[in-house]
């Protein structure tokens, strides 16, 4: 095969926005090297996921989220087959069949399938009214629930079904979010940052609940309560599971690729079959899988240079700092944010502004940070623990922010 014409036929599966990206990067290095085409399980073009909870609380319209509408395709001459997703690969005539029946073979195969919520294996996980919040149609189906009223529950606290409580508060419906961690957004913040954003939500009047694992949700024709493990039961008209992602590896399992938690890459997002490619949230590197959007653009870059044949890049993971906003409260987490034998910490709390500034340090380098309220600062700390400064000279002032320790 000779890919220095355009003859060479690439088949994306998967039009979000890490398949998207990566076919944009592709066009900048070598637009005339492929005969591209698209697949897509929605009926429209790529949009932002990242902001869906500003759509769903009403401050962005679709037309503003979208990153590439159908007219963006036909001007780079990509055929987009939306609403028809593939459900094979036949890798050994390299084709892909779609739903519709309609096979289109590939020279090179860019896998970028992403990660479908996780629903609670809990009985009544399907009764209507029970939704993910992943794609445009889940928005929907919320901003109808929305419409009708009544009393949400959203399983999950982490950023996502903050967002989408939120969300559904400002569109009027009385909101309660279930989380089976003793504190918000464990992940990312520590106990007492999580215990400041409760309060801060509460007020807001959102109802937080901690501690506490679903059993069931329960309804006849449609969800009328959700059930916990200790007995109790909440009444519901909207069960929104916000409690995480899984990698969707489906087509590529059942395609015989090598996949563990997601489908196995290399550093070049080839999988086992060097003819096909993988990026995003479908994608295992070294043992990690991603969900943010930082490391996902760095690997759309390297396996575009990689389809353009020009192979000299590597994906090489980079520890990331995690910026948020939730309901207008500023967040920031940037390292290791617990700590271990050996590490200390400097703690500032101002619950009257609502502001926490917690640092971990060992051997007089600052190894984690989390910041509520006032995070101006994060950017430089995260600087210093990826160089490892040594900020022994720094320590008596470092809660204070970047300007008062340069100061003579």
């Amino acid at each position: 095969m000779n890919i220095g014409r355009k003859c060479a036929r690439l088949v994306v599966v998967g039009n979000g926005m890490a398949g998207m990206r990566t076919v944009e990067e592709l066009l900048k290095l070598a637009p005339e090297l492929y005969e591209i085409t698209v697949f897509g399980a929605e009926p429209h073009g790529n949009y932002n996921r990242v902001l869906l909870s500003p759509l769903l609380a009403g401050d962005k319209q679709v037309e503003e989220i979208m990153l590439h509408p159908r007219a963006w395709y036909a001007e780079h001459g990509i055929t987009l087959h939306a609403g028809d997703p593939v459900v094979r690969i036949d890798r050994k005539r390299r084709v892909v069949i779609a739903r519709s029946g309609l096979e289109a073979p590939y020279d090179r195969l860019l896998l970028a399938t992403g990660s479908t919520p996780f629903m609670l294996p809990v009985p009544g996980n399907t009764l209507p009214g029970v939704v993910g919040f992943r794609d445009l149609q889940d928005v929907d189906t919320m901003l109808a629930a929305a419409r009708r009223g009544g009393r949400a529950v959203v399983i999950g606290g982490g950023l996502l079904g903050l967002e989408a409580a939120h969300a559904l508060k400002r569109r009027g419906m009385d909101v309660t979010v279930v989380h089976v961690a003793a504190s918000l957004m464990n992940q990312q913040l520590d106990g007492e940052a999580g215990r400041l954003l409760k309060e801060t939500l509460e007020r807001a009047g959102l109802s937080i609940l901690l501690d506490a694992q679903t059993s069931a949700i329960e309804g006849a024709d449609r969800v009328e309560a959700v059930r916990f493990a200790d007995g109790t039961a909440l009444p519901a008209d909207l069960v929104v599971m916000a409690a995480g992602v899984r990698p969707n590896v489906a087509l590529g399992r059942e395609a015989g690729l090598h996949c563990e938690r997601a489908i196995v890459v290399d550093d070049t997002l080839q999988t086992y079959d060097p003819r096909i490619y993988a990026v995003g949230e479908c994608v295992q590197h070294r043992r990690a899988t991603f969900g943010l959007v930082a490391p996902v653009w760095e690997q759309a870059r390297v396996c575009a240079a990689h389809l353009a044949g020009a192979g000299h890049r590597r994906y090489v993971q980079a520890a990331t700092a995690t910026k948020l906003k939730v309901t207008g409260i500023d967040l920031y987490s940037a390292g290791d944010i617990l700590g271990g034998a050996g590490s200390e910490e400097l703690v500032l709390r101002d619950r009257t502004a609502g502001v926490y500034k917690r640092l971990v340090l060992e051997d007089n380098r600052v190894t984690g940070a989390v910041l509520v309220g006032d995070v101006g600062d994060g950017p430089w700390y995260f600087d210093l623990i990826q160089r490892g400064a040594d900020v022994s000279q720094l320590r008596d002032r470092l809660l204070f922010g970047q300007a008062l320790c340069a100061a003579p």
